[in-house]
């Protein structure tokens, strides 16, 4: 479902853009990566390759950038962009973050959890946020000031207030992201009512609905949770690093209903 302020169709400018423009802007962006990646979403003959990080990257990843780039090119020429695929292309009051398949390991295994992330910086501040994973038939948007939702529901996190009836969600796929936190991840889960390992964007936006109370990723990237944070904030949720730290460009992200941050954030970083 749409927000009520729709779509815009027409060539935008650093001076015109109101958040309500960008938000209908980065929902048209949206739209386009879907028909991207559903178009390859468990294709037999999905090319995927390594990239220096060991990472995989697939023709679907360049793809769906690239296509945002290109609606971005043609609407808001003045705008820069930085993508996970294809770089930072400079500096303007306006910078659209783009992460084209958050996910990707799911992906190419056919797992439906992914998303295309696209966030907005104006001005140096996170002020649009668009989350859309269609093979889970599903998006999350907000806009500063107008509030987060989720397929058109206006989002809010929950009301839990002790870590013993909370439930916790983290990223640990990989040997690297368990050694950043170790066993404080482990004290932390011990002390919650119920822990999931879901992973990527979908367990902040868990929080953000109120689903989840806790969620922890010990190591992002800025395209990573750019989107995220504009969604998290509207919906009533707090964020900091695994240090109890806010810089502009996180590595890492833990996640609460506010309630509840100190209590995590003790478990994770007792001197924060």
């Amino acid at each position: 479902m749409a927000p009520k302020w729709g779509r815009v169709n027409a060539p935008i400018s650093v001076a015109a853009m109101e958040t309500e423009t960008a938000l209908s802007l980065a929902l048209e962006l949206a739209d386009a990566a879907d028909a991207v990646t559903m178009s390859r979403f468990r294709a037999h003959d999905l090319a995927v390759e390594t990239k220096p990080d060991l990472t995989p990257v697939t023709e679907a990843d360049h793809a769906a950038e690239a296509r945002i780039r290109e609606i971005l090119a043609e609407r808001a020429r003045d705008h820069a962009v930085a993508g996970e695929e294809f770089g930072d292309d400079g500096d303007a009051e306006c910078r659209w973050i783009v992460d084209p398949i958050d996910g990707t390991k799911n992906y190419v295994r056919g797992v439906p959890i992914w998303a295309t992330v696209i966030g907005l910086e104006r001005a140096g501040e996170l002020v649009v946020g668009v989350v859309s994973a269609p093979a889970l038939g599903s998006r999350w948007w907000a806009g500063r000031g107008l509030g987060a939702y989720h397929d058109g529901r206006r989002l809010q996190v929950s009301s839990v207030h002790d870590l013993a009836d909370a439930q916790l969600s983290f990223a640990w796929d990989t040997k690297e992201r368990f050694d950043v936190v170790g066993e404080r991840l482990l004290s932390l889960s011990h002390a919650c009512w119920r822990t999931r390992g879901v992973g990527d964007f979908w367990q902040h936006m868990l929080v953000a609905e109120g689903a989840f109370d806790v969620s922890v990723d010990p190591i992002v990237a800025y395209w990573d949770v750019a989107a995220l944070i504009p969604i998290l904030e509207e919906a009533g949720a707090r964020w900091t690093t695994i240090h109890g730290d806010n810089p502009s460009r996180p590595d890492s992200l833990l996640a609460t209903n506010a309630r509840l941050h100190d209590a995590a954030l003790r478990h994770l970083h007792p001197n924060a």
